[in-house]
């Protein structure tokens, strides 16, 4: 023990230790940055795993070439959805069909009128009148879902019944 007295009591014994104790600091140092390098080596290599490139830059370009790749794709979708959609509501979209017997001496509801309208409510209206003998058809055009030629009750229910749908 007087050993250590002799070494520590010295001006070289405590020098010895203060480089000791630095020394222990810089290891402590040294393990603490190769333990936070190996963490980030490995968030590099998850982060670059499925790319063709060796290095962040070229993989960061590759997202950059994909990302605007996509934006122009989303452009062609949206002009390609807006124009199917204008030229959807000129399309047949809303129908209404009425059967009916126009005639209560014959059979049953052979008879109807049907209401096939776009989105603006322009179509036609079709009639058939079915007899004992003979069956009618006829048309009547729609604008704004009306019509310029008079509509029987049953027209107008089909009429209805396509705009209805409508909502």
């Amino acid at each position: 023990m007087s050993g250590l007295n002799n070494l520590f009591g010295t001006s070289a014994g405590s020098i010895a230790l203060v480089a000791l104790v630095l020394a222990l600091v810089g290891l402590g140092g040294v393990v603490y940055l190769l333990a936070r390098q190996q963490r980030l080596l490995g968030q590099y290599q998850q982060l670059m795993t499925g790319t063709s490139g060796g290095n962040l830059e070229n993989m960061l370009n590759e997202h950059v070439r994909g990302v605007r790749e996509t934006g122009a794709r989303v452009e062609v979708v949206d002009k390609l959805a807006r124009r199917l959609e204008k030229d959807a509501y000129h399309s047949l979209q809303h129908l209404g069909m009425v059967r009916f017997n126009p005639f209560h001496d014959t059979g049953s509801d052979q008879s109807f009128a049907i209401a096939l309208a776009d989105g603006h409510g322009n179509g036609v209206v079709l009639s058939s009148l079915h007899g004992r003998d003979m069956t009618r058809v006829y048309a009547k055009p729609l604008s704004g879902w009306a019509s310029n030629y008079s509509l029987t009750e049953e027209e107008k229910e089909a009429v209805g019944l396509a705009r209805q749908e409508r909502a």
